[in-house]
C-alpha cells in the first residue's frame, strides 16, 4: 500500500465524520443532553486528528499521479488550496471540541460561547471539506467535472505559505522556535500529568493538574499550525521520509491517549497519595513513550530517510 492508496482509504473520513460529529451536536443542542454533546466533541476532536494524515497522503498521492495522462495540474492545485483551507477550519473545530470536553470536566457544562463556535466551525468545516471531496473527485473522475477546468488560484494559500517559508529565511527559523516553545509546553504538563499517575508527586490529585491541561493543548495547537507550515513548505522532504510518518502515527496515538485524560472519571478520580488503577497508569506510561518517539523521529527527520 503506497500513500495514494492510504489517501483513498482516509479521503472520506473528514467530510462524512463532520456530518455524523456535526449532526449529533445538533441534535445534543436541540434535545439538551449533555452525553449526546461529549459524544459530539469526541467525535469532531477525532475527525481534526484523522484530517492530518488525510491531507499529507494528499500531496503523496498528488505526487504519484502528477504525470499520468488526463490529470489536471490546475485541478490538483485547487483541491491542493481548498484541502489546506479546509484542514485549517477542521484544527480550530477540533480544539475547540476539546476545550468543551475539558469544561465540562471542570465546569459540569459547556459555556454557551464555545457551543456557539463549535457550531460556527463545524458547519464552515463541514462546507470546505465538501468542497475539497468534490474537487478531488474530479481529478480522476472526468464525468463529474465541470464544463470549466477548475481555476487554480483556489490552491493559492498553500502555495502562498509555501513560498513565505521557503523565500524568507527568518519564516522558517521564526516557525523551528515556536515548533520548539510548542513542545515544550506540550510536553511539560503532559509529562507531570502523566507522572502523577504513575506515582510522583503524589500529594496532588490529578484534579489540581487536570486545570494545566488548555497549557498542553496550545502547545499542541502550535505545533500543529507550524507543522502545517513546514509542510506546505517543502512538502516533497517529508512525503518521501518514513520517519515522518512515524511521527504522524504516534502524535495520532498520543492525541486519542490525551482524550482519556480529558474525558474518563477513573484519572480523574485520582485524590492526593491515592495510588492510580493499573489502567491509567499503563495509559500515562504509552502517552511518555509516544511523545518521545515523537521527538526521536522529528529530530531524526533530517538523517534518516534520505528526504533532506
Amino acid at each position: 500500500m503506497d500513500l495514494t492508496h492510504t489517501h483513498l482509504l482516509l479521503n472520506h473520513f473528514p467530510a462524512i465524520g463532520t456530518i455524523i460529529g456535526g449532526g449529533l451536536f445538533v441534535v445534543a443542542l436541540i434535545a439538551k443532553s449533555d452525553d449526546l454533546k461529549r459524544a459530539s466533541l469526541v467525535v469532531l476532536l477525532g475527525i481534526a486528528l484523522l484530517s492530518i494524515p488525510t491531507y499529507i497522503t494528499g500531496n503523496g498521492a498528488q505526487d504519484a499521479i502528477k504525470s499520468l495522462p488526463g490529470v489536471s495540474k490546475s485541478q490538483m492545485e485547487a483541491h491542493e488550496g481548498a484541502a489546506f483551507l479546509a484542514l485549517g477550519f477542521m484544527e480550530f473545530t477540533g480544539a475547540f471540541a476539546w476545550l468543551g470536553l475539558w469544561q465540562f470536566r471542570r465546569l459540569k457544562r459547556v459555556p454557551g460561547w464555545n457551543l456557539a463556535v463549535i457550531l460556527v466551525l463545524t458547519l464552515a468545516s463541514l462546507g470546505l471539506m465538501t468542497r475539497a471531496s468534490n474537487l478531488g473527485g474530479e481529478i480522476r473522475h472526468s464525468e463529474i467535472r465541470a464544463e470549466q477546468v477548475a481555476d487554480a488560484s483556489g490552491g493559492a494559500l498553500a502555495r502562498t505559505v509555501g513560498a513565505v517559508m521557503t523565500n524568507y529565511q527568518w519564516m522558517w527559523a521564526t516557525c523551528e522556535t515556536l515548533h520548539f516553545i510548542g513542545l515544550s509546553l506540550l510536553l511539560g504538563v503532559v509529562f507531570l500529568v502523566d507522572l502523577r499517575v504513575l506515582g510522583v508527586v503524589r500529594g496532588v490529585s490529578f484534579a489540581s493538574l487536570h486545570r494545566l491541561l488548555p497549557w498542553a493543548a496550545l502547545g499542541f495547537g502550535v505545533n500543529v499550525l507550524t507543522g502545517m507550515m513546514f509542510f506546505a513548505g517543502i512538502p516533497g522532504q517529508y512525503i518521501h521520509n518514513p520517519s515522518f510518518y512515524w511521527k504522524i502515527a504516534m502524535v495520532m496515538l498520543a492525541g486519542l491517549n490525551a482524550v482519556y485524560f480529558t474525558v474518563l472519571d477513573e484519572p480523574w478520580a485520582l485524590g492526593p497519595k491515592e495510588d492510580a488503577p493499573l489502567t491509567s497508569k499503563l495509559v500515562a506510561a504509552s502517552a511518555m513513550l509516544l511523545w518521545v518517539g515523537v521527538m526521536y523521529c522529528g529530530s531524526m527527520l533530517p538523517f534518516l530517510g534520505n528526504a533532506f
